[in-house]
C-alpha cells in the first residue's frame, strides 16, 4: 500500500496542501518561526519539492498570510439578506472574535514583523478595503464616508487587539460591550444609514 502523505498531486492542489499545512502550523507558531522542514515532513514531501512551488521562504510565508486574509474575509462576511445594522453588528463580532483567536498572527498581518515585504502591507489593506466596503453596502452610505468608515475599522482592530490581550478572566468589559460600543463610535462619527 502506498503512503497517502506521498500520493502525487496537481501543482494548484499541493500549494493549496502546502498553504493549508502552513495556515494550521501559524494558528500556534508566530509566521517567522515556522519551519519549511516540518511543513514539507508533513505535506510528505523533500524541502527541494517545497521550493520548486514556493521559490522563496519569503513566498511561501506571504502565501500562507494571503490565505489567512482570505479566511478573515470568509469568517467575517456579514449575510447579506439581514437588516444593515445588524450586518454590521455580525462583521464586528467577528473581526473581534477572529483577533481574540488569532491575536499574534493579526499582529504579524498589521505590523508585518518577521516578514519584511511589503505585500504583507498589501494583504492587510485589502482586508481593511473589503470591510469597509462591506459596511459602506451594509449601511448605503455615500462614498464620501468611506474615508471614515476605513479608519472606524483601525479603531475597532486596536480595541479588539486591546481587548484581546487581557486574559479572558480579567476582562473588564464583555465581547457584547466591545461590540456595542464600536457601534456607538461609528454613529458618533456620523457613517449611519440616513
Amino acid at each position: 500500500m502506498s503512503d497517502p502523505a506521498r500520493r502525487r498531486l496537481s501543482a494548484d492542489d499541493r500549494r493549496r496542501q502546502l498553504v493549508g499545512i502552513g495556515l494550521s502550523m501559524i494558528i500556534e507558531t508566530p509566521i517567522q518561526d515556522l519551519s519549511l522542514d516540518q511543513v514539507a515532513v508533513e505535506a510528505g514531501i523533500s524541502r527541494g519539492l517545497l521550493f520548486h512551488y514556493f521559490p522563496t521562504k519569503t513566498d511561501f510565508y506571504l502565501a500562507c498570510i494571503s490565505a489567512a486574509g482570505r479566511r478573515i474575509l470568509r469568517n467575517t462576511a456579514p449575510d447579506t439578506s439581514a437588516p444593515g445594522v445588524d450586518q454590521v453588528r455580525d462583521m464586528v463580532t467577528a473581526m473581534v472574535e477572529q483577533i481574540d483567536r488569532r491575536r499574534s498572527f493579526y499582529l504579524t498581518l498589521v505590523h508585518g514583523s518577521g516578514v519584511a515585504d511589503p505585500r504583507v502591507s498589501e494583504v492587510y489593506d485589502s482586508v481593511r478595503s473589503v470591510s469597509t466596503d462591506r459596511v459602506l453596502d451594509a449601511l448605503e452610505l455615500e462614498p464620501a464616508a468611506r474615508p471614515v468608515v476605513h479608519a472606524w475599522w483601525a479603531y475597532v482592530e486596536d480595541r479588539a487587539l486591546s481587548w484581546s490581550a487581557v486574559p479572558m478572566q480579567a476582562r473588564r468589559e464583555s465581547l457584547d460591550a466591545l461590540v456595542d460600543h464600536c457601534e456607538r463610535v461609528l454613529a458618533t462619527l456620523g457613517a449611519e444609514p440616513g
